[in-house]
């Protein structure tokens, strides 16, 4: 197994239906880490469980919009060592077309959900001290794209909200860290956005690659940092943002 070994540790992802969740949870069951798996499509989230390494792993099924969820999927958990906020969604907005059902969207499952989720997870004590939280950020938040406010205003708040996280739990050990990944080959960039929002097209995809010389990632490539944080490789490292993709301002 080598570096970066996960044996022992007990390990939530959220988002882990699809996307780096799904790649995050299937390197940590591979680097021996228990997973417990949570998502609101059940089809798409058993397909990752089932591709799990064999393991005493769970799954859950919910939807973390809902604050009683959040609370009856905390209620389950048992102790935990990592936490990988990956449940998020991109719907990009020109600004003079944003409303206020735009902003609950957007900062709901960016912001709230993985705050909401944190602070519910810490009052029931079920993260162990020294274990690791790693949070999804991007690297829009510092290359800013046309449409991306609201995405990146919710990303930004997670980077800052990361940072007093891990100067409040650094005495029990607890680390925080952000991943602001660049274009990564997820669904995300494929899949049309409703509500009157723009869509990801071929086109404007292009002219985006253009600005990533060494091409966009792949989800993997994501999953083999959030290894990294969540391993004893990193305990000397928190309240940090790992910028990946190599691209050029």
């Amino acid at each position: 197994m080598g570096m970066c070994e996960l044996t022992k540790k007990t390990i939530l992802v959220t988002g882990a239906s699809s996307g780096i969740g799904r790649h995050a949870a299937l390197k940590i069951s591979q680097q021996g880490g228990t997973l417990i798996i949570t998502g609101r499509d059940e089809p798409r989230l058993s397909k990752t469980f089932k591709n799990l390494k064999e393991g005493n792993h769970k799954m859950f099924v919910a939807n973390l919009n809902n604050e009683e969820e959040i609370n009856t999927l905390v209620a389950d958990l048992p102790s935990i060592n990592g936490l990988v906020h990956c449940a998020g969604i991109v719907g990009p907005t020109p600004v003079k077309f944003i409303r206020k059902e735009n902003i609950e969207k957007l900062m709901g499952i960016n912001f709230e959900v993985p705050v909401l989720l944190t602070a519910r997870i810490l009052l029931l004590k079920k993260l162990m001290n020294n274990s690791s939280i790693v949070f999804m950020s991007t690297v829009a938040t510092q290359m800013p794209y046309f449409g991306g406010a609201l995405y990146n205003s919710a990303k930004s708040a997670i980077e800052s909200y990361s940072k007093t996280l891990a100067l409040e739990l650094v005495k029990k050990g607890i680390r925080s860290n952000c991943i602001s990944p660049g274009l990564v080959n997820t669904p995300l960039i494929k899949k049309p956005v409703s509500d009157g929002q723009m869509e990801i097209i071929d086109e404007s995809l292009g002219r985006y690659l253009k600005k990533y010389p060494m091409g966009i990632g792949e989800p993997e490539e994501v999953a083999n940092a959030i290894v990294f944080f969540l391993s004893d490789e990193s305990k000397w490292i928190s309240g940090t943002n790992l910028v990946m993709g190599g691209v050029l301002q």
